[in-house]
């Protein structure tokens, strides 16, 4: 027998009606007495809590039936999230505000008012979310990073929508639609709002795109203990998995909520190249500028294909790390999509400006020039791999080493090359250990 979710323990957390508004307050303001909560609104939450609790231990367990998406797998994979372990904890967090500090100020919050939402492309929410991880925010509940926005897990999504105001998991979803989870694109967030215990155990996360083809994990944007992270995730967390629910920003530019990807769809290679005049063009240029293309642009980007789009696109493809045909500078699907879901790596900047970003441009030296990845991967042995050891070893990048530097790849080696990779303030798949033109530019230039 399954026992019914009384609104009166589980509002509906996308629910507008003024009983479901009511009780997510009355929630809000019932933190733990550890965090600021009144002694007796605490007391009086824990007693409901527990006899709601002794219900559900009658009634076969009604907490995940409430709190899961309602389909088989979601269940199934609430039961398997249980047994995860997430590395980094868990991440409590504040209540809803206005920003603070360096931030443009805020209305006081989403419980009192229906700001209007600020319209953002899917590339604009990554690009947000990495600036955080980039800069190690560390994670706090009560302090507020430069840009005004609170460094717990719901202020980390807030900045990243581009909310007028510090949210927290009890309010963010009232910013958008919910969607089934294989909708999923970047940009979207996984929500977990615990009714139990709000501020404790709840979480969200930055959806960033699938990680392979059997979408069972994806990369995850979020704030935790100790600092943002960018880091592959199981579908959905590593705990209470079947319980969090997906949605779309509806403030989300180039279509209404949940109607898909706020960039259209790749419009053919014929729109690019020489002679070629048209709004992709300029719709290509203004997405590489966003993903550090800037320096290639004297004047625009415009409808007109110029030399500075065709080495835009080709620096954004060799820095996913093609070669030949794939990374000849005329876009195709693959690079449209990157470009557009605000995936894949960013343009590395050449560290003395200029256009091009091949390596040993311009460089007298002739180990700078990069050999290729293939000679970089387990069971390779030849003249590179000891040439990369010694120069780390030389940089101060050698402490992984226990005997050489020498020919063969090793985990040392791999080791090694990732902390001269974090060193650059690189993170996630930046800072894989493995070389690309940009390590091997920086290492030997």
């Amino acid at each position: 027998m399954t026992v019914p979710a009384f609104e009166e323990y589980v509002p509906a957390i996308d629910c507008i009606c003024a009983g479901c508004a009511a009780q997510r307050r009355t929630a809000a303001s019932a933190l733990p007495v550890r965090y600021g909560g009144h002694p007796a609104a605490h007391g009086a939450r824990r007693a409901l809590v527990l006899a709601t609790a002794a219900g559900v231990v009658l009634g076969s367990g009604v907490a995940e039936a409430a709190g899961s998406t309602g389909t088989t797998g979601d269940r199934a994979a609430g039961a398997a999230g249980a047994a995860r372990t997430d590395p980094d904890g868990d991440s409590p967090q504040g209540g809803p505000g206005p920003l603070r500090g360096g931030g443009a100020a805020g209305p006081p919050s989403s419980t009192t008012t229906t700001p209007k939402l600020r319209k953002s492309s899917r590339a604009d929410i990554i690009n947000r979310a990495k600036k955080w991880v980039s800069a190690d925010v560390p994670y706090s509940m009560v302090k507020y990073w430069s840009d005004g926005y609170r460094q717990d897990c719901s202020g980390f999504v807030s900045m990243a929508w581009n909310l007028p105001g510090n949210e927290w998991t009890g309010s963010l979803a009232a910013f958008g639609t919910r969607i089934a989870r294989e909708k999923l694109q970047p940009g979207d967030i996984l929500l977990f709002h615990n009714p139990a215990d709000p501020s404790k155990g709840s979480h969200v996360t930055i959806f960033g795109g699938w990680t392979d083809y059997t979408h069972t994990h994806y990369t995850a944007y979020e704030q935790t203990k100790p600092h943002t992270r960018k880091k592959t995730t199981p579908m959905a967390y590593w705990t209470n998995s079947g319980k969090y629910v997906a949605y779309r920003y509806k403030g989300l530019s180039g279509g209404s909520a949940g109607s898909g990807s706020s960039v259209a769809g790749f419009p053919g290679a014929a729109k690019f190249g020489p002679g070629a005049s048209n709004k992709y063009v300029t719709q290509l240029g203004r997405m590489l500028m966003d993903r550090g293309g800037k320096r290639f642009y004297e004047v625009g980007p415009g409808p007109g294909w110029g030399d500075a789009d065709r080495r835009a696109t080709q620096a954004f493809q060799k820095a996913q790390g093609w070669k030949g045909k794939e990374a000849d500078g005329i876009p195709g699907p693959d690079t449209w999509r990157l470009l557009a879901d605000g995936t894949g790596r960013d343009i590395p900047g050449t560290g003395g400006g200029g256009g091009g970003t091949g390596a040993g441009h311009g460089d007298s030296n002739p180990d700078s020039k990069f050999p290729g990845r293939g000679y970089f991967r387990p069971g390779q042995s030849n003249s590179h791999v000891d040439r990369l050891g010694k120069q780390l070893a030389k940089r101060g990048f050698g402490k992984y080493y226990t005997s050489g530097p020498g020919p063969r790849w090793t985990e040392a080696d791999r080791r090694n090359v990732e902390a001269f990779q974090r060193a650059q303030g690189w993170r996630g798949g930046a800072a894989d250990g493995y070389p690309g033109p940009e390590t091997w530019r920086r290492l030997f230039g």
